[in-house]
Formats: structure tokens, sequence, C-alpha cells
């Protein structure tokens, strides 16, 4: 296997890279406590944003969520699947994870327009408002998802979130 810390700039993470993860924690398993990812996620785009700024930082987290919502959708999404069997296959894995519970609220199929709901969201539920929509990991992860799925560019924005005091994160997707 490659360095998946390799400094080149052509190199591109993929799924190989994640390993085995259950020979490689055959005790521990593969679960742990959402404190801990959150703790993984707030630092690096704190020490991101001390060097580089906050939009940069957003930017990256962006890009991070994109390739990442490629290859999951690459990996572990059947993505042959007809538009409402391909989203409640979506929902099951996600709840399946513990990473949400998606909803679709809205998807207009002549201009693929789609409004989502993410409640208990591993990002963010729980947090304090802070009036700040804080789930740009998600943004670029449902992105990933959707090119992957549809072959369209997607940009998605989340329009509410639980630190800005809704209960649910809402985000909107247009084709860019």
């Amino acid at each position: 296997m490659d360095n998946i810390f390799a400094t080149e700039t052509t190199r591109k993470f993929h799924w190989g890279d994640l390993g085995d993860i259950k020979t490689g924690r055959g005790d521990l398993g593969e679960e742990m406590p959402v404190v801990l990812y959150r703790l993984l996620q707030y630092t690096m785009v704190d020490a991101i944003s001390q060097e580089l700024g906050l939009e940069k930082a957003n930017h990256f987290l962006y890009k991070a969520g994109y390739l990442a919502g490629e290859e999951f959708a690459k990996n572990i999404l059947d993505t042959k699947l007809e538009f409402d069997p391909f989203i409640a296959h979506l929902q099951e894995v996600l709840k399946a994870l513990k990473v949400g519970i998606l909803r679709i609220e809205k998807f207009n199929h002549e201009t693929g327009e789609i409004i989502m709901t993410v409640a208990e969201d591993l990002d963010c539920s729980g947090l304090p408002v802070t009036g700040e929509a804080v789930c740009v990991y998600d943004e670029g992860f449902l992105s990933g998802v959707l090119f992957v799925y549809t072959g369209k560019n997607y940009e998605v924005k989340e329009i509410d979130c639980w630190a800005t005091g809704d209960r649910v994160c809402r985000f909107r997707g247009v084709v860019a």
C-alpha cells in the first residue's frame, strides 16, 4: 500500500487507504464515540483556520467531504438503483452507520434541485447555538454522493443547522 500521507500533489485518496478495519481493530471494533469524531474534525478546522483563515479551512473541509462522498457512493451505495430506491438505500445506510437520519423534503426531477434534512446529524446535533451553520463537511459529502449518482456537479449548501437554532440540518442542492 502507498503512503496515504504522501506529499505528492497528484496523490488522491482512494477507498483502499482505509485498510482492513475489522482485522486491525479485532477487539475494539469499527465504532467510536461521536465526541472523538467531532474532536478530530473541529480541531482540524481550527488548526487550518489559524494558518490559512476560516474561509480556506471551510474550503478544504468541503473538498474533503466531497471526496469522501464520492468514495462512499462508489464503494458503499448501489448507484444503479432508480431514484426512489436509491434514496431509500442511502437513508438506510446513513442511519445504520449512525451518520444521521436523512429525509428528502423536495426533489425537482426537471432541474435536479433537492432539499434534504438530516436529523441527529453526526457533525452538529447537540451543539450550542452559535448562529452559524457548521456542516461544511456534510455539504461536500452530499455533493460528492449526488455527483456519483447523477453524473452532475451539485453544489450543496446548508440552509438550516442545529448550531443556528434548528433541530435538523437542512441542505439545498442545485446542479452547478
